[in-house]
């Protein structure tokens, strides 16, 4: 998937509009994660030291269109700047005159950042004005937003019909290591799934369950995953679609599936709720499964141990919880150690365990994108990525 690049574009003395993805975590007033917004900053440099003039525009949020005074990018344009060292003016808008005016202002390789796209309903609707409002902004498009890729918005796919568009240097990346994670190769190739419910993941472990030899299998679709096996599933809820979804993984003549031999339940969905460890053919029925257990963290991390190449997306149980939390830990710390493997970790809950644990220089790369990393994985086409123009030569 080779798209044309930033890096073979003249944008000196040019405007350049650059989509990124800085929806990131906020409590109150103060932004406790900002790795989206460092993320970004190799192409932000890039174009700024290269001598363009940089409007940056993002979404945060979901206002469904209106004006939420929480969701203004304010704060994260003042971290932005405070990162840079360099002031980031407020552009306004991010539809009307005001943005206009701000980027005439503008100087070589200064910085502008746009109010939230989704305060435009125009945005999420991919309307034709909206995205030729924002094309009308610049020269050149750039999109960096990986993490919203998976999306048909306006500044994500409808810009681009507009304008001249590139690949972002965090976008290339993404698409790099992503698509070479799922290449055919000799190499032991292990996918470590997790998460609530297999309904959720059942195209991933589909499309994996082609491309690599293990599938370790942990979070909250355990339970679909024992009753597939005639065994109780604990006091977890499985949906027919679930169960069906478990059934079709387990007999697909694929990678090998391994599922926890034991796990660590709660009488109730509750923090405080204290542990109790089940062999995997005896949870009890008014037990809820809530992470893998001691057992099946060490084997887990003996097979991650041998693999060349480590797909993870998914935690392993209610890892937010730290009586919940060990098996999710022991499988990053695990990742980690084998320095040996291209580790590829995505999902927005799986990076935070990863950042949590400041084992992110360990892992080869950490995917920018939640949602547009699982559909990657499915195997399906991403609206943003597609809406850039091929490489050619």
């Amino acid at each position: 998937m080779n798209k044309r690049s930033i890096t073979n574009a003249d944008f000196a003395g040019k405007t350049v509009l650059v989509r990124v993805d800085f929806n990131v975590p906020k409590r109150g007033e103060v932004i406790s994660d900002d790795s989206r917004i460092r993320a970004a900053l190799p192409t932000l440099c890039l174009l700024s030291n290269g001598g363009a003039k940089v409007v940056i525009c993002s979404h945060f949020g979901r206002p469904a269109g209106q004006v939420v005074e929480q969701m203004r990018m304010q704060p994260i344009r003042k971290r932005l700047s405070e990162i840079l060292n360099r002031p980031v003016l407020d552009a306004g808008g991010p539809n009307g005159t005001q943005p206009a005016k701000i980027v005439s202002q503008l100087g070589a390789g200064d910085f502008a950042l746009l109010e939230n796209l989704r305060f435009e309903p125009g945005e999420e609707e991919n309307d034709k004005n909206f995205s030729k409002h924002l094309a009308s902004l610049a020269d050149l498009f750039v999109n960096d937003a990986f993490g919203a890729a998976h999306r048909a918005h306006a500044s994500t796919t409808g810009v681009a019909k507009h304008i001249p568009a590139y690949a972002g240097l965090l976008m290339e990346r993404e698409i790099t290591v992503l698509g070479r994670s799922l290449e055919s190769s000799t190499d032991a190739t292990v996918a470590i799934i997790g998460g609530a419910k297999v309904a959720d993941k059942i195209q991933v472990l589909h499309h994996l369950s082609k491309k690599v030899d293990t599938i370790l299998i942990g979070g909250g679709m355990v339970a679909a995953f024992y009753v597939a096996q005639n065994n109780q599933g604990g006091a977890t809820v499985v949906t027919e679609t679930d169960l069906l979804a478990a059934e079709d993984v387990l007999n697909a003549n694929g990678a090998k599936v391994i599922l926890p031999s034991d796990v660590l339940t709660a009488s109730e969905f509750s923090k405080s709720s204290p542990a109790s460890i089940w062999e995997s053919n005896n949870v009890p029925n008014d037990e809820l499964i809530l992470d893998i257990g001691p057992r099946s963290s060490k084997k887990y991390a003996q097979v991650i141990s041998l693999a060349k190449r480590i797909i993870w997306n998914g935690p392993m149980g209610v890892f937010e919880w730290p009586a919940f939390a060990n098996g999710s830990i022991a499988v990053a710390n695990a990742v980690a150690a084998n320095n040996k493997a291209t580790s590829v970790v995505g999902g927005g809950s799986t990076a935070e365990i990863i950042g949590s644990l400041n084992l992110g220089d360990k892992i080869t790369h950490v995917s920018t994108g939640g949602g547009a990393s699982l559909e990657f994985l499915e195997g399906k086409t991403l609206p943003g990525v597609a809406a850039l123009i091929d490489a050619t030569g």
